[in-house]
């Protein structure tokens, strides 16, 4: 019998990775670091190692983790959301986040200039471009968007290795984003847009969880969910993740929701699930076989978020110089807005987690334009 397919075991290696990463970041060689990025790491050399299943053999149980763990984490923590930091904090991020969109548009076509993906790939390059450029301002959305608009799917070995690619490069830079803030610092000094300070709202943070809270915040994320699920159906326009943000960003503001013991540290743990399937995703392998197209691929999407990276950072730094404000916007534009929101958490940055899932959903919206733009352009 095989085990290493079987969902009860994966499970079950995903959830010691997160207590790995918990105790490992309260090591002297684990504190920098962080458990975020180490539950990253510690799944990423299971899975290529083969003791867990990876992306080119994705199971059920990865896609239940993205469809309903990630949204109902972000439920949880902005359940402690103030939304008073909206105020302080929203003009800075969106800023910031429409520095990033532009510094990804900036980055491919500056990526295509030096890399020539054309000259490997053909006439699917430029299209290529644009969905990156989507899944790099928004996320998954859009680059499924731009790729069924122009039939990439169909071209099944480019459509698969440029997913492999993108997981790779998704959970990198999902690292360096936690790094880039301590690296940061060391040459030039913070000007912080809000202090870390404890927000009324965040009682559930320290407080341990009793069985009646965790009764009612099991049922609170999964009837959200629910209503969610069941809002969008009849009104598709509208994306369940926005909704079920809204309904968390509601909930936050009734003094009962107040009380509750241990909703962030549920979310929290969540979205450690969610980083380790990010993790398993990182499939080295699955680049390499790939060979010619495989290192153009991975040339041209390295130096296009690299670049994006090296712009938001110049912009940031001119502007605002709230590093791990820089971070989770940048965040926001190539991870998404659940990786946003683990940066945030990671930072201790509550004000932030908030304004994290604003632009994260702004990204859904607009990242799906800007790719028509560059494959156009191209």
């Amino acid at each position: 019998m095989n085990f290493t397919n079987q969902p009860l075991f994966v499970f079950t290696v995903l959830c010691l990775m997160v207590w790995l990463s918990v105790r490992a970041a309260k090591t002297s060689w684990g504190k920098p670091l962080g458990g975020a990025l180490l539950v990253i790491l510690f799944t990423a050399v299971c899975a290529n190692l083969q003791i867990i299943p990876s992306a080119s053999n994705s199971i059920p149980l990865y896609d239940a983790v993205f469809t309903y763990l990630a949204p109902i984490s972000i439920f949880y923590l902005l359940l402690g959301a103030n939304i008073r930091a909206i105020k302080k904090a929203g003009v800075p991020m969106l800023l910031l986040f429409l520095f990033g969109s532009l510094a990804t548009v900036a980055g491919i076509l500056l990526a295509w200039v030096i890399v020539g993906p054309q000259g490997v790939l053909g006439p699917d390059a430029k299209v290529l471009a644009g969905m990156l450029t989507g899944t790099y301002t928004g996320g998954s959305v859009n680059f499924n968007a731009v790729a069924l608009i122009y039939g990439f799917q169909e071209n099944g070995l480019l459509y698969a290795g440029t997913i492999a690619v993108d997981n790779v490069i998704t959970a990198l830079w999902i690292m360096a984003t936690i790094a880039l803030p301590h690296v940061l610092r060391r040459f030039i000094a913070d000007r912080r847009i809000l202090e870390k300070e404890p927000l009324k709202k965040q009682q559930g943070t320290t407080e341990p969880l009793t069985l009646e809270g965790l009764s009612l915040i099991v049922f609170l994320g999964v009837g959200a969910y629910l209503l969610s699920d069941v809002l969008h159906t009849l009104i598709p326009r509208i994306p369940s993740i926005l909704i079920i943000s809204t309904l968390g960003i509601v909930m936050a503001q009734f003094p009962f929701v107040e009380k509750i013991k241990g909703a962030q540290t549920l979310g929290l743990y969540t979205v450690y699930l969610f980083l380790a399937v990010i993790g398993a995703y990182c499939e080295i392998d699955a680049v390499v076989q790939l060979k010619e197209v495989g290192l153009i691929l991975f040339s041209f999407i390295v130096l296009a978020v690299f670049l994006h990276g090296v712009i938001i950072v110049l912009l940031g730094g001119l502007f605002l110089r709230d590093w791990d404000m820089v971070a989770i916007a940048s965040q926001a534009n190539v991870g998404g807005g659940a990786s946003a929101i683990a940066l945030a958490e990671t930072f201790g940055r509550q004000e932030l987690v908030l304004p994290a899932i604003l632009v994260g959903t702004l990204g859904n919206a607009l990242g799906t334009y800007l790719g028509f733009l560059v494959t156009t352009m191209l």
